[in-house]
């Protein structure tokens, strides 16, 4: 029987594929690229694509492709296969270097945010050898950057990994000053992915779910969540089932699938990897996502990972467990046993505490979607308003460096159970807190924020170069220091001094935070159509461009998308919203209003006389009329929706967001009081518990 080591990477051309089927000054040129970012030679791309062309047919792969991250938020790839001809009519198996290195999809037909015009098409990807080559359904694919013909960059690969360069150089700058021989720095990330599932037939049912990703329509479910039985409640047979499948596929393409468990919501789930470099972690991620949905359908099943699939139950998300390490092991996170004589690692901490300080509106901005709209700030996920949450102890080290003083009580203390036979427990330095968006949670920072369904590649990109510029502003003052421990010292206390509102170990959800974070000064920006100028705004603009991440043309590039992508993700809902209402909900009340009449009318005829039933029919009837009439509002605001495209989203905000609330509302109530065999599509209860 195969066991997890043995099938582990079967799927990927890893080093340990590389080391066996290369000479082995070609695998230590290209390890040198891998680990060092050296240039990659010609020479070398042509053994190595001979290499993996040979793996890849023995594994039973005909075609190969450039698998890149357009600004879709999802994967793309272009399939070519491996033959060439030959003069007697045969073929013959191929893959050169070249091919290996640059491939030309269209370009023309991804979001662009105006950089391309549809007829200028060509694009170009090419190899991150960074990132393994792996098989996916007989296909090799070879992870690539993908930008324009005239050099704009089309994906989320690319300033990702730029990003990655600007903290490891500001990074090594620092760390000069402290004696630490690091060859290389770099940001590690364990994206925890959450997600729903449903019964495949019954999805097939609801348009809204199939076209938009949640439900537009849907009364509450006699049970919900208030019993807080599901989370890490027993896995039922069918979904345990579907994560034995879907963690054996991960793993065969070398994902780090470490935990599972049911999540809060009924049907709602996670699978959490171990940490990785961030690159690879956002392909892993990708990857996952792809897996969860595809494996799904092998047991009936259909994954959903919009942010609120259900009204009125948890939303779902994707922790980011960010992290900085060196390439020789370690942790710059890492307190050790006295954090307050550990300037290297506070000199860090104070970079995150001055990056989100300064940088939390487009913190808030790397969140923003439509459907991470309904979830921020529902009292089920962090709020809108970003803060830090570092815990008792490392809040008591910043306030002793403020006030001058030595030492401080870190004292580990045990866990008291009441129960002689249990073994001891000491308690970690921190507690969690579910409510902070940026908590600190031992060598770590969890950023709760983001959407399930996001890519992490945005949301990384934004905390390296924030992270990066605050330690480039720390490497110039040392630079320029005559007592480096002094000025070390004074940057710490500067820090904590002009930086300390953005800490706040409490409840997020509360309404007293909104005031006390009003107070601060801090923003909240409730939706992503108040977020997004702060990506545009020159201070944006600065950062991202002087640490090569992105352009100005670039960012624009990038608010024109996300805007667009807003609008029409909700315009997408409106007129499903409208299609539903009028060919099934309301054709269904009629029948059923309908038909009590009739009955009604028959019972009248023969002397019986039935008050209950006709007010009940007067209740159903007027709430169809109002819920024709609140669909004909509707559909008269969805015809003056305006073309300009910041007016545009506002107009989605403001008018349509509240028309659909009143469409749904009254659908909601009349789920309630027609007959589930006329209701025309499956319920809450169906979707939630039929798995």
């Amino acid at each position: 029987m195969e066991t997890v080591a043995d099938i582990f990477g079967s799927k990927v051309f890893n080093l340990t594929t590389m080391k066996a089927r290369l000479p082995k000054e070609t695998y230590k040129s290209l390890v040198d690229t891998i680990n060092n970012g050296t240039k990659l030679e010609p020479t070398v791309a042509e053994v190595v694509a001979n290499a993996m062309k040979d793996w890849a047919i023995e594994n039973g792969c005909t075609h190969y492709t450039h698998w890149f991250q357009p600004m879709t938020g999802v994967t793309a790839e272009k399939h070519d296969s491996f033959i060439s001809p030959t003069d007697d009519g045969r073929v013959v198996m191929e893959f050169s270097g070249k091919e290996l290195v640059m491939g030309e999809p269209d370009a023309s037909s991804f979001p662009s945010g105006g950089l391309r015009a549809t007829f200028e098409a060509r694009g170009y990807t090419a190899w991150d050898p960074t990132s393994f080559a792996f098989i996916k359904d007989k296909t090799l694919c070879i992870p690539t950057t993908f930008f324009s013909y005239s050099g704009e960059v089309l994906d989320k690969k690319t300033p990702l990994l730029r990003s990655m360069e600007a903290i490891n150089k500001e990074a090594l700058r620092v760390l000069k000053y402290f004696d630490c021989d690091a060859p290389r720095v770099v940001s590690y990330v364990g994206p925890e992915q959450e997600y729903f599932l449903t019964d495949k037939e019954l999805y097939e049912k609801r348009k809204d779910l199939m076209l938009t990703g949640r439900t537009l329509f849907g009364a509450p479910p006699a049970k919900g969540q208030e019993l807080e039985d599901h989370y890490f409640g027993q896995i039922k047979e069918r979904v345990s089932e579907y994560m034995k499948e879907v963690d054996e596929e991960l793993w065969k393409l070398g994902v780090l699938a470490k935990t599972k468990h049911n999540e809060v919501a009924p049907a709602q789930h996670e699978v959490a990897p171990i940490f990785g470099t961030t690159n690879i972690a956002t392909d892993h991620n990708q990857l996952t996502m792809e897996i969860l949905k595809k494996v799904a359908s092998h047991h009936g099943l259909v994954c959903l990972l919009h942010e609120k699939p259900y009204e009125g139950i948890n939303g779902s998300g994707k922790h980011n467990n960010w992290s900085l390490g060196t390439t020789n092991g370690i942790n710059l996170f890492k307190p050790g046993k006295k954090p307050l004589e550990n300037k290297m690692f506070l000199l860090f901490l104070s970079a995150v505490i001055k990056a989100v300080d300064e940088y939390a509106a487009l913190l808030r901005v790397a969140v923003a979607t439509a459907g991470n709209d309904h979830r921020l700030g529902a009292n089920e996920a962090p709020p809108a308003i970003v803060s830090i949450f570092l815990g008792d102890e490392l809040t008591s080290v910043l306030k002793a460096i403020k006030n001058g003083e030595t030492t401080v009580d870190s004292a580990t203390s045990i866990l008291k159970t009441g129960v002689d036979s249990l073994p001891v427990i000491r308690k970690d330095t921190t507690d969690r807190n579910r409510t902070s968006p940026f908590a600190f949670t031992g060598n770590r920072f969890e950023f709760r924020m983001p959407g399930s369904a996001q890519s992490i590649s945005g949301i990384n990109i934004v905390i390296n170069t924030i992270v990066a510029e605050a330690l480039s502003q720390f490497a110039d003052a040392l630079d320029a220091a005559d007592d480096v421990h002094k000025c070390i010292d004074e940057l710490i206390k500067d820090t904590i001094e002009k930086h300390e509102r953005i800490i706040f170990n409490g409840n997020g959800y509360s309404d007293e935070w909104c005031e006390e974070a009003e107070r601060r000064g801090l923003p909240n920006l409730k939706t992503t159509v108040d977020a997004l100028p702060e990506f545009i705004s020159d201070k944006a603009v600065a950062v991202f461009s002087k640490h090569n991440v992105f352009s100005p043309v670039e960012v624009e590039a990038r608010y024109e998308i996300i805007l667009e992508d807003y609008s029409k993700a909700l315009h997408i809902e409106m007129l499903t919203m409208l299609e539903i209402a009028q060919q099934e909900i309301l054709p269904a009340c009629i029948k059923y209003s309908n038909d009590m009449a009739e009955g009604i009318s028959m019972k009248k005829s023969v002397g019986v006389d039935v008050p209950s039933e006709t007010a009940l029919l007067k209740k159903i009837s007027e709430y169809t009329g109002s819920l024709i009439d609140r669909t004909n509002a509707l559909k008269a605001i969805s015809e003056k929706v305006p073309e300009e495209p910041m007016e545009m989203a506002q107009y989605y905000k403001n008018t349509v967001i509240p028309a659909m609330n009143e469409v749904r509302s009254a659908a909601d109530t009349l789920e309630t009081l027609v007959g589930k065999e006329y209701w025309p599509f499956p319920t809450y209860t169906d979707l939630l518990y039929r798995i």
